[in-house]
């Protein structure tokens, strides 16, 4: 192990922000500070700015009053895995571009913050040599081998006040809503403020949903628990069982000749059609991406960034920080990258809506 030594570190952040970030950020500079001779280079815009060459020179006071910062003070883009080694129109090899500029800054590491498509990537750049060290971040909670990814919980909190304030203008009015939550692949999101929220129905895209149990939940609780309202929790990548059964370009072609425009707009229309319920949707969107972190997420991005610092340390790369059953450590990169934490059929908070009343639409 190394203990004294000069690390010149890159730093990115890819992908959609949320709230830890920075904070994450400020744990990496701040640890690395502590532990041995470090510089920071700032990579602009996530892999845009690596394969670009944008990046600046950081000094120990750019870390300094961003704990409780939203966003990202490196800004982020997306750059989909899937094209980093397709030469497009502009005739650039990303990939090259990308090693070329880590080695003209003369970096020692290269730290990237990201979901799961910025691990596929780095990953990648794992493989062609580079040193690289992950940190886990999406509120989405969908990257694998990690408890807990930050972002997540400060999400979870957004979005639960959104349910919480629902409830009284659904009450008021006599209203199904129906509450259109973040989570393409995974449902964490949706399940957590569902049940947070005090949700009747919660729909996630791991559970198909059949619509006739949904309206059949609706009605019970409109009729046998005398309540005028109901609040419908979905993912934004439900489906419903039918949907389920095609591939995805089959299932985008069939929402089309359907006229489907999101899926909470569709569910909303079959609830009022087949109950007469009025039936409103509320989509907040990127509002839950926004804000500053919750104090979880801000301890969690600080203990993450503290760990990615002693792995520098270590000159332990290829790998990412994770919380192993409840104990901040690692994982292999080549382990993590290309795969989706889903929510397992035996998850306990499945059975703890099962056992406190709510559907699931199945």
């Amino acid at each position: 192990m190394v203990l004294f030594m000069k690390k010149r570190i890159g730093i990115l952040t890819s992908g959609g922000d949320c709230p830890g970030l920075n904070a994450a950020i400020r744990g990496v500079s701040q640890a690395a500070y502590n532990m041995f001779e470090a510089e920071f280079v700032g990579i602009s815009d996530g892999y845009k700015g690596l394969i670009d060459g944008i990046a600046r020179e950081m000094k120990r006071e750019d870390f300094s009053g961003i704990l409780t910062l939203g966003g990202t003070i490196l800004g982020t883009s997306r750059r989909p895995y899937r094209n980093m080694r397709v030469i497009e129109e502009d005739n650039v090899d990303k990939v090259a571009a990308m090693k070329n500029t880590y080695n003209s800054l003369g970096l020692d590491c290269l730290v990237t913050l990201g979901g799961n498509g910025t691990h596929k990537t780095a990953n990648l750049l794992a493989e062609e040599g580079l040193n690289v060290i992950g940190l886990p971040k999406t509120i989405d909670n969908d990257i694998w081998g990690t408890d807990v990814t930050f972002g997540f919980h400060s999400a979870v909190d957004i979005a639960t006040d959104v349910v919480d304030k629902i409830h009284t203008t659904a009450n008021s009015h006599g209203r199904a809503m129906v509450i259109e939550l973040m989570g393409n692949k995974a449902g964490w999101l949706t399940l957590y403020a569902g049940i947070g929220g005090g949700a009747d129905i919660i729909l996630l895209p791991e559970l198909p949903y059949d619509t006739a149990k949904v309206i059949e939940a609706v009605e019970q609780r409109t009729t046998k628990k005398h309540r005028k309202f109901a609040i419908i929790c979905i993912a934004e990548g439900s489906m419903t069982q039918e949907e389920s059964l095609m591939k995805r370009k089959e299932r985008a072609e069939y929402r089309t000749a359907n006229g489907v425009s999101s899926v909470s707009d569709r569910l909303a229309k079959e609830i009022q059609a087949q109950t007469g319920m009025e039936a409103r949707v509320v989509i907040p969107g990127h509002y839950q991406r926004g804000g500053s972190p919750s104090a979880y997420d801000r301890v969690l991005a600080t203990q993450f960034g503290v760990r990615a610092a002693e792995l520098i340390r270590e000159e332990n790369y290829g790998t990412t920080v994770a919380m192993i059953n409840g104990r901040i450590g690692h994982n292999p990169l080549s382990e993590v990258a290309g795969k989706t934490k889903f929510i397992p059929q035996d998850e306990t908070l499945l059975n703890v809506g099962v056992q406190t009343g709510i559907s699931f639409g199945i």
